[in-house]
């Protein structure tokens, strides 16, 4: 048996992992978008490392587009056999791939329109509409925790791992010469406490670990501090600047925990009265598919709903979704709080907002999730005196702020209580992916001292012998 490692690997984004076995059976799990690297990203999506029609089963661990976002390819490619992931997950991959062909049409009916005056040849989105439907149906949906037979070697259980809705740890027994062969895939953690979804699920011993490490050289504020804070911000802004506070959030996930922590504050008598705009048609699409999943809720939120029958609704909230209606808040003089995709600032109409807004003092822009190095949002976060969005130049005159608690992904403590469930010494190996490199090597080292005695950090494509 072996495993390769095709996107993922000491990069943040671009997930999967493909495991081969002696009888010819493969198996992928995940299949990620590469995002934000510049110009090698289209190239990177374009070469999977490995032959699509040669792949026989896929597991998903959660929605977001970079674990999810190349699977109609994969199918385009010649990809015919299942995929297997939670219910809640499948929900949101079906809006997200959905939204992924519709931003793709667009962008290459643009590029090709400016390649035809050049004299230059067409190109092909990744995949279409078409192929996004073709994918769907080829999902199957899996309990949690109870084994799921895929075929006479192979034995699927998936436990929740609160990074985001249905998101999971993948474990696999595998069959091979006799032998019984156990791997765990952790796909992306969330945190332990989480404002809305339950703590991770321990799962059962392995004998090999893929694990991210995203957070895994950073410790994240208490939760309290956060909505503490988000609160101080909406009143430093609106109230004493009379600006807007600009939220780049992803549609999954942090969008759904911003609204809570908002409703919360209303519960609580202490929102502040100004008006909130969504403005993502994909997070007002996707908050009603975390609404037809209240059984990924925690305790917490459980209790809430028994007195509040929708906890990401409150006064003042506004969606948004009509173009027009979106390009009048840049124009707009009013105070209010607007959270808009995407969460690194790289796309969508949010780095519209943020280029109409930067150069005006009243203006905060509050980051509150993971940026990739190389995106808009890691660039904010640097403080500097100009950035170039669209290809212009403009100075920012605008207060960046940051919560990094709000981030779904696990911090190294998060990480290692995570990994508390398995007995270190018979975990043969542990891959460390899904980080930038100063993160994963404290992570490898962290795990070391834990007492896991052989961790390693895969390359680009690099196989290793199970």
């Amino acid at each position: 048996m072996k495993i390769s490692f095709h996107g993922a690997t000491q990069t943040v984004t671009g997930s999967k992992h493909l495991i081969s076995l002696s009888n010819g059976k493969k198996i992928l799990l995940d299949c990620g978008m590469f995002q934000g690297l510049g110009p090698e990203t289209t190239n990177m999506n374009t070469h999977f490392g490995f032959n699509p029609s040669e792949v026989d089963y896929m597991v998903l661990s959660h929605a977001h587009v970079d674990h999810s976002g190349l699977i109609p390819r994969l199918v385009k490619e010649g990809f015919n056999g299942k995929i297997f992931t939670s219910s809640a997950t499948r929900d949101l991959t079906e809006i997200l791939l959905k939204d992924s062909a519709y931003i793709q049409a667009n962008d290459v009916k643009f590029i090709n329109k400016k390649r035809f005056l050049e004299g230059k040849q067409p190109i092909e989105p990744l995949y279409t509409l078409d192929h996004v439907m073709a994918a769907m149906d080829k999902f199957v949906t899996v309990p949690y925790e109870d084994p799921y037979v895929i075929d006479e070697d192979i034995t699927l259980r998936i436990f929740e791992n609160g990074h985001i809705l249905g998101a999971v740890t993948t474990w696999l027994e595998i069959k091979e010469n006799g032998k019984k062969t156990t791997i765990a895939f952790s796909g992306d953690v969330g945190r332990f406490n989480d404002y809305i979804l339950k703590s991770p699920v321990p799962f059962p011993q392995a004998d090999y670990i893929i694990v991210e490490s995203t957070y895994g050289d950073r410790l994240h504020d208490r939760h309290f501090d956060s909505s503490e804070k988000l609160r101080e911000l909406i009143l430093h802004t609106c109230y004493d600047k009379k600006g807007k506070l600009i939220i780049p959030a992803f549609s999954v996930g942090r969008t759904q925990e911003l609204l809570y922590a908002l409703n919360e504050m209303e519960l609580d008598y202490r929102l502040p009265l100004v008006k909130y705009y969504v403005d993502s048609p994909l997070s007002t699409s996707a908050t009603e598919v975390v609404k037809k999943h209240p059984e990924c809720f925690n305790r917490s939120v459980q209790r809430i709903m028994r007195i509040d029958n929708d906890p990401f609704d409150f006064k003042g909230l506004h969606y948004i979704e009509d173009k027009r209606e979106s390009q009048a808040l840049n124009t707009s003089r009013e105070a209010c709080v607007i959270i808009s995709a995407s969460g690194m600032a790289e796309a969508g109409r949010v780095k519209h907002h943020i280029a109409n807004n930067i150069s005006n003092p009243k203006t905060t822009i509050l980051m509150v999730g993971y940026c990739e190095k190389n995106s808009l949002g890691a660039r904010l976060k640097q403080h500097p005196e100009r950035v170039s969005i669209f290809g212009q130049e403009y100075e920012v005159k605008a207060e960046i702020e940051s919560i990094e608690s709000m981030s779904a992904h696990a911090d190294y403590n998060d990480l290692c209580q995570y990994l508390s469930c398995q007995d270190a010494h018979e975990v043969k190996k542990v891959f460390v992916v899904h980080g930038e490199e100063q993160a994963q090597i404290a992570f490898r080292d962290r795990l070391v001292k834990k007492g896991f005695l052989d961790v390693v950090i895969p390359g680009p494509h690099e196989e290793f012998g199970l």
